[in-house]
């Protein structure tokens, strides 16, 4: 027994040291086994099958294909007297090549010298053993944590990182997530996309479909984000710490819920809206067919989804929505069934704060709510307003009639007229 545990597990290293072709697997194979036995070829284009589509595997996933496969267990049986390993591979298994234009990154070593940090310091900032979660030590931990109270027993957590480990994220963001593109449908925290190319679409529509997920962030967890970087070609001890670096464990001290005390996406930290567009690639696609097979138009920002078409859209859209759900839970995403709307022309159409009935446009309520505001700073000066405790009220201002500006224009520049008559204090 203890024989076969060692022949599959240098076989299981063979089949991932290197490029995944069959005749690649197999030479690396037959240079561990000290023969190219028949076998082989079969063995190795039933594992290539097994895995075509998929990500990486990682090694334990090699090691259980190669206990199940019935024909090389009957060889093993077979040739048991004269199987031997002639030598194990040196190093670790090389990155795999990718459309991508990632930095090569291929040992754990590798990843703290790119990160300028030693083994030592990576291990604890991937923090893969979870202590951040069992120990209290609020002095080690390496996020900060805001939580706010949703109504209905519902919380939102903002977890957000320590000086040191945000200009880490930072860096895998800059450096690794932003090389891969996002799906056309996604619009939230893309490059040159907006809540105004996200409503866009929608403008004019028989009728809007608006879904939204549940616990978006929280809601995907480490292991899916540690198989993402193999996606990208990374091994696995490298996905692994990447995976970590990018994911928390929540104290339990700060909220006891068992989505929490896993590792997941935490919200606030620079990649987690990179990585969640990522994780819900596949989801996309799956609806974006779905949208167009019903004649609809469909768009993503963050967990906001909208969908909208015509009269035949209409007609279907209660059962559309039906299955639309069905795929989110698939997929591993809740629906917040409270929020879904329905929304036909004759009823306020709005995506995201946008109105879409006619053309984008504000709602009535927030347009007058900002140029009350305005209006009072004028009057009774900055600090009146600044009620939410905004350190720079005067650039919090600027930004969100900046946002006016792109919805609608002519609104936009009403407002501007206001801020500019601001008299601001030498504290703003």
């Amino acid at each position: 027994m203890e024989h076969s545990v060692v022949i599959i597990d240098a076989l299981a290293e063979a089949f991932l040291a290197g490029e995944p072709g069959i005749d690649a697997m197999v030479d690396r194979a037959a240079v561990v086994l000290g023969r190219r036995w028949r076998w082989l070829q079969p063995l190795a284009a039933r594992f290539a099958a097994s895995t075509a589509g998929r990500t990486r595997p990682r090694h334990r996933d090699v090691v259980q294909f190669l206990r199940d496969d019935k024909r090389f267990r009957r060889a093993r049986a077979e040739y048991s007297s004269e199987l031997t390993v002639a030598r194990r591979l040196i190093g670790p298994p090389r990155m795999q090549a990718t459309r991508w234009a990632v930095p090569v990154i291929e040992t754990g070593g590798d990843l703290a010298d790119w990160l300028a940090l030693t083994p030592g310091e990576l291990d604890w900032f991937a923090d893969l053993k979870a202590l951040g979660y069992k120990r209290c030590a609020p002095l080690l931990r390496h996020y900060r944590y805001r939580v706010f109270d949703k109504g209905g027993g519902a919380i939102r957590l903002i977890e957000s990182p320590k000086p040191r480990l945000k200009w880490i994220q930072q860096r895998v963001l800059a450096n690794i997530l932003d090389k891969i593109p996002a799906h056309p449908a996604a619009h939230g925290f893309v490059k040159r996309r907006s809540v105004r190319t996200f409503a866009a679409p929608h403008v004019g529509q028989r009728v809007v479909l608006r879904m939204d997920l549940r616990d978006f962030f929280p809601s995907i967890g480490g292991p899916r984000i540690q198989t993402l970087f193999r996606t990208m070609g990374y091994p696995e001890s490298v996905a692994d710490l990447l995976g970590g670096i990018a994911t928390s464990a929540t104290p339990r001290d700060i909220v006891r819920h068992p989505m929490y005390a896993r590792p997941h996406l935490p919200q606030g930290a620079p990649t987690s809206p990179a990585l969640a567009n990522m994780c819900f690639y596949r989801t996309d696609c799956r609806l974006l067919g779905l949208a167009e097979s019903a004649g609809a138009r469909y768009t993503r920002y963050a967990d906001d989804l909208a969908f909208s078409g015509g009269d035949d859209f209409d007609r279907r859209v209660e059962r559309f929505a039906a299955h639309a759900a069905a795929i989110l839970l698939e997929e591993g995403f809740a629906v917040h069934h409270r929020k879904t709307r329905i929304m036909r022309q004759g009823v306020r159409q709005h995506l995201a704060g946008v109105v879409t009935n006619r053309r984008l446009n504000l709602r009535r309520d927030d347009f007058d709510r900002l140029k009350a505001t305005l209006t009072n700073c004028i009057r009774h000066g900055p600090a009146s307003q600044n009620r939410e405790g905004h350190p720079d009220f005067r650039a919090h201002l600027q930004g969100r009639v900046s946002y006016v500006e792109s919805i609608n224009p002519a609104k936009g520049k009403r407002l501007r007229a206001i801020l500019e008559r601001i008299a601001w204090g030498s504290s703003y």
